[in-house]
């Protein structure tokens, strides 16, 4: 599933796997667009971005990209219903101010959501918060609170919840652990809420696939 995608990151590769080839896909907060550069190159997809930093979106154009400098949450609104296959938001919804809004909006324009983020329930941060008392830093979350962006924290138990709310169903998952400078990394099947780094879903509008 994941060989794929081997020469990118692992979280994104995993994702990539997850596109129909000639989608129609949208990248909120997509950075310097390596999943949109992977995804047009090797799926053929119809790519667009969102990138609120101007130097992130002048390195996505050099790339060839379809890249929109703008807040996601004021760009995605311009998009008529179920306009794109995909919409993705990658490791940005912890720093999200309004994450259901967001997240609706994305389920508005797309006919499926994919969304990751670092699991601020994984055991390394338990620990830490037990025996230091302090707020934890890791390499997924390596900031200090005073110059964090992430304006919320969630675990992988938590956007389960938070998808039964607003009834989206859950089509794929993943839990997984990063390596090797986030190149390489492993699926984590049992108990992912404390051992799993990362966690990325596959959503839709539909029952949950499980």
């Amino acid at each position: 599933m994941i060989s794929e995608a081997e020469n990118t990151r692992y979280d994104l590769g995993i994702i990539a796997s997850w596109i129909q080839p000639q989608s129609r896909v949208l990248g909120l907060g997509c950075g310097e667009g390596e999943l949109l550069h992977y995804l047009k190159t090797h799926k053929k997809v119809k790519e667009t971005g969102i990138e609120i930093k101007e130097e992130r979106v002048r390195t996505c154009i050099e790339k060839g990209l379809s890249v929109l400098q703008g807040d996601i949450n004021e760009e995605i609104l311009d998009y008529p219903d179920d306009y794109f296959d995909y919409v993705i938001l990658s490791q940005t919804l912890q720093q999200v101010y309004e994450p259901e809004s967001l997240i609706c909006a994305m389920m508005k324009i797309g006919k499926k959501g994919i969304v990751s983020f670092p699991n601020f329930c994984h055991w390394r941060i338990r620990m830490q918060l037990l025996f230091s008392g302090n707020v934890p830093v890791t390499r997924e979350l390596p900031y200090e609170w005073y110059d964090t962006p992430n304006i919320r924290v969630l675990s992988i138990k938590d956007f389960r919840k938070f998808t039964t709310k607003l009834k989206f169903g859950i089509l794929k998952e993943a839990a997984i652990v990063l390596r090797d400078g986030n190149r390489n990394g492993d699926i984590v099947k049992h108990y992912p809420n404390l051992f799993a780094t990362y966690g990325i879903f596959m959503i839709g509008k539909g029952k949950s696939a499980k």
